[in-house]
């Protein structure tokens, strides 16, 4: 443990007092990082929909207030007792997929979600139940252990990916959610197999990033769908052969889709979170075969309802979360295959913003004129 790790930090943070507000930028306290932790200097930021689900109040065990942000790169600033992997100076990934390497997911080898995501026990606070956040003279929670909308977070070691020093953090930050999560959806998920033919419902970053799953997989025709038409562009040059939208149509996209291909598809992924597109996205694959896998995350209590002979005529629905990835195991080598080009990032960022702009990030989200906004530091 370094002497750092003995000091509280001041900084800004962008703080959610209750939801449906927007965030305020607040001066908050940043405690020292206690046994098997670290903090960590955040230099760049996504805003996923995700996070808007909390601000909206659709995401269920959520303590306000809160700090919110779980797809940030950094460095590291000082580490606590017990911590023998990383050190000051380190770039790194906070994970909003932990990957403890002890429990039965994690030594799993047909599974990532390991027991201490937050859809196992809250993250709201740190492994030993305090937080390390205040504001105010009042306690501030965290969000996925991450809390990346500061501009110091502390996180436990288990969720926390050391990545190549080469690494540009104003890249690096998309490794923490929306790329991963995409792209793995059809490489480990789906496992979606040369001349195939792939259907996207939802083109923002983690539908774009499985586009370009679909397309090093070796798909052959790949059916882009959003009711955005102006995301068809960038949907295009990631490798989709064609670009549809459901709002040009009369009869249902699933009716569409099974026109065009004559049979359906052999994948669909479902990147909205919406339980109609999902059921849609399940009817528009080929009989007997077709693997339809859910990446959108629905609001909280939504149901579906579907025909079970879907399924019984062979089928088959997966979901798939955080791509499928073992986190600290496999983000740094989705890092080192960027930095040797085997995929370009670039176009998955439609606006970079200074921190304090934050809000303005989140109307380009909600208004659907952004794929990806970055908040540098």
């Amino acid at each position: 443990m370094n002497k750092l790790a003995c000091l509280i930090i001041q900084c800004r943070a962008a703080v959610a007092w209750s939801p449906n507000q927007p965030l305020t930028i607040e001066e908050v306290e940043v405690q020292p990082p206690k046994a098997h932790e670290v903090r960590i200097k955040i230099v760049s930021s996504g805003i996923c929909r995700t996070d808007d689900h909390v601000i909206q109040g659709n995401m269920k065990n959520i303590d306000f207030p809160v700090i919110l942000g779980h797809e940030g790169a950094g460095i590291v600033e000082s580490v606590g007792e017990h911590v023998t992997d990383l050190k000051p100076g380190d770039k790194v990934i906070p994970l909003c997929m932990p990957q403890c390497g002890k429990c039965s997911s994690c030594i799993n080898p047909n599974t990532n979600c390991c027991l201490k995501t937050h859809i196992s026990v809250a993250q709201n606070v740190m492994p030993d139940k305090t937080t390390r956040f205040s504001c105010k003279g009042k306690v501030v929670y965290h969000f996925l252990w991450t809390s990346t909308f500061s501009e110091y977070t502390v996180v436990p070691i288990d969720a926390v990916a050391k990545i190549d020093d080469r690494a540009p953090l104003d890249k690096a930050c998309l490794f923490g959610c929306g790329f991963p999560t995409g792209y793995g959806a059809a490489v480990n998920t789906a496992k979606v197999t040369p001349s195939s033919t792939c259907a996207i419902f939802g083109l923002g970053a983690i539908g774009l990033s499985a586009i370009i799953g679909c397309k090093l997989s070796g798909a052959l025709r790949i059916i882009a769908i959003d009711i955005n038409s102006s995301k068809f562009e960038k949907a295009m040059a990631f490798g989709a052969t064609e670009c549809i939208n459901p709002k040009d149509y009369s009869k249902p996209i699933e009716e569409v889709i099974m026109e065009m291909t004559g049979l359906g598809v052999h994948y669909s992924f479902e990147c909205i979170g919406k339980t109609d597109v999902m059921r849609a996205a399940l009817e528009c694959t080929h009989m007997g075969y077709g693997t339809s896998v859910i990446i959108g995350d629905a609001p909280p209590d939504a149901h579906i309802t579907f025909d079970p002979y879907l399924l019984f005529t062979g089928r088959t629905w997966k979901g798939s979360i955080f791509g499928g990835w073992k986190s600290k195991d496999h983000i740094p080598r989705l890092v080192s295959d960027y930095l040797s080009h085997k995929f370009n990032l670039d176009g998955l960022v439609s606006h970079t913003l200074p921190f304090h702009r934050i809000n303005e990030g989140f109307h380009l989200l909600q208004s659907g004129q952004s794929i990806r906004t970055i908040l540098m530091f």
